[in-house]
């Protein structure tokens, strides 16, 4: 009796454990964003105003709470939200084609550099040339959401962005697919006295097959560094690329092409790692200028594609994706049911330390990888699978949002599911500078479950967790992000007012500058200033707070 009593306690502490954990990811708030149409989130990234950035497309017009007209069918379309996910700024860039945005980052001058690709000609927008199929589109923005150069890169083939990096030179370096090969004549000569006007850059490369992993390096101002391709005679997709402490690149993506040892005339490099099934993550270590240092291939017999990497503080590489495959090649963990979310850590040669999957629909999907200030991990995806009923409705745990926190060994902390009665898919969970967690995707669900907003077919749908069990983080009076500063610096106000004045002094205290502002987040223009130390104040009735900024050259 007494064991049996025991049993039961057992369950019952393991039950309230699981509640507990459940309960510590409060949602906070949930929000809807697009218009009566469609629109298709890619990425999102926090801003040191305790805000975000919201990246996709949108084939809306000004309706539902978009305030831009669509330039043709679908456009890159940037949402800038506060901490409570209420609107800064919007903006939507395009052609008359179709123009995907697909990632963005913030700059060190405190702008944005934008990356997709596009198939519109030279007109809205968009100031270069159309050169075939989908090109690269990358669209530098200054902090006031300006456009301050834009870059077209391709071939007379297909090419899709992926990813764009910010790199410690200043430069960035692109991650992409493509099929197109050497550029013709008729399109060399066509774009040839443009070019000299225009950025454009023009692929190099012959493809092997279909698509092929092609990275670009450029400078700050969008000229070209260098350029190259790899891959096999099949399909190899480029996913993501992280730049290493020490120079170099860790570039990741799907490959199930064979190896292919003999280089062909024209082309890059060949993949030289065999498949160990249908289709395997294929990871590459390149020094600066774009030689293979290493290349690895990590899968079983089905097929395995990888979705996201990281670099630890030990400089431990994790990747991420999702796989079909059971114990075979070089997995050694089995699956639940059907395809699970598998995260491997090697060490930076690319040997594996360990590796775990996570199960919790029929078919999972990782999309995001992140890794919070202390070390733990945030995997972020969505569980796939059939419908049931006659009425079409998701079960629970279904078409849903999935964030899954782990220690930094990947062992799971927490799952936490999201989603309503429709399909809703996860694109980036990420930690926000509150200490919260933001789940951003896109939903086709009306409002129901989790969901109580809607706008239209196809929405950016939004969910704030709140983590109860981390401490509350307090906000600096105000703060300068970047600092040091070059051109630009934003100043971020972090007590609430209506009404304020800033002020910048130099160190003698003569003031320089002087204006009202009524936004959190206030970019300051810096570039006409000499270097030195200089400090900024922001006043208001109730509140007042002052900050030292460096300037320097660049």
């Amino acid at each position: 009796m007494a064991k049996h009593l025991t049993t039961k306690g057992l369950l019952l502490v393991l039950l309230l454990s699981t509640f507990q954990l459940t309960q510590a990811q409060d949602i906070l708030w949930e929000k809807s964003y697009g218009g009566k149409h469609a629109e298709y989130l890619f990425d999102v990234i926090p801003t040191p105003d305790y805000g975000f950035i919201l990246a996709g497309s949108s084939l809306s017009k000004k309706t539902g709470n978009k305030t831009e007209d669509n330039r043709g069918d679908l456009d890159y379309w940037v949402w800038k939200m506060d901490e409570k996910g209420e609107l800064d700024w919007q903006k939507s860039l395009g052609g008359s084609g179709q123009d995907l945005l697909r990632c963005i980052k913030l700059t060190s001058d405190g702008g944005f550099i934008l990356g997709g690709q596009s198939s519109s000609v030279k007109d809205g927008d968009k100031s270069t040339l159309h050169l075939g199929g989908d090109d690269l589109w990358i669209v530098k923005l200054n902090p006031k959401g300006q456009i301050e150069w834009q870059l077209t890169l391709g071939g007379s083939g297909q090419e899709i962005l992926h990813c764009i990096t910010p790199t410690t030179d200043g430069g960035y370096i692109l991650g992409a697919s493509s099929s197109s090969n050497i550029t013709d004549e008729d399109l060399s000569q066509s774009t040839g006295e443009v070019s000299k006007k225009e950025k454009i850059i023009l692929k190099d490369t012959n493809s092997f097959g279909n698509l092929d992993y092609w990275i670009v390096k450029i400078d700050g101002n969008g000229e070209l560094q260098w350029q190259q391709s790899f891959g096999g005679i099949y399909t190899d997709i480029l996913k993501t690329i992280i730049e290493i402490p020490k120079g170099g690149y860790i570039v990741g993506g799907y490959s199930n092409s064979p190896e292919a040892n003999v280089l062909k005339t024209g082309t890059g490099i060949p993949k030289s790692e065999k498949c160990y099934g249908l289709g395997d993550y294929w990871v590459i270590s390149l020094d600066k200028q774009g030689k293979v240092l290493w290349e690895k291939v990590y899968g079983g017999e089905e097929e395995d594609k990888l979705q996201a990497m990281l670099i630890t503080s030990d400089n431990h590489l994790l990747i991420g994706g999702n796989s079909n495959s059971n114990t075979t090649g070089n997995k050694d963990i089995s699956n639940g049911k059907g395809a699970d979310f598998w995260l491997l850590e090697t060490d930076i040669n690319g040997a594996i330390i360990w590796q775990r999957t996570y199960d919790t629909g029929k078919r999972d999907v990782l999309t995001s990888v992140i890794r919070n200030n202390d070390g733990t991990l945030i995997l972020g995806g969505y569980a796939q699978s059939e419908v049931t009923g006659t009425k079409n409705i998701d079960k629970e745990d279904v078409n849903d949002y999935i964030l899954l926190k782990a220690k930094a060994n990947g062992e799971e902390i927490w799952k936490r599911t999201v989603g309503s009665n429709g399909k809703d898919v996860l694109k980036m969970g990420i930690e926000t500078r509150d200490g919260g967690y933001l789940l951003c995707g896109t939903s086709s669900g009306k409002p129901s479950r989790d969901k109580e907003s809607g706008v239209g077919r196809n929405d950016f749908w939004v969910v704030k967790l709140l983590d109860k069990d981390k401490p509350k983080i307090e906000k600096e009076p105000i703060e300068a992000i970047p600092n040091p500063a070059i051109e630009y610096t934003n100043i971020i106000v972090g007590f609430e007012f209506e009404q304020a004045t800033l002020s910048l002094f130099d160190l003698s205290g003569r003031q320089l500058q002087s204006f009202s502002i009524q936004e959190r987040t206030v970019p300051l223009n810096v570039n006409g200033l000499p270097e030195g130390i200089y400090v900024v104040q922001v006043k208001s009735k109730e509140n007042k707070g002052s900050v030292k900024i460096i300037k320097r050259k660049k």
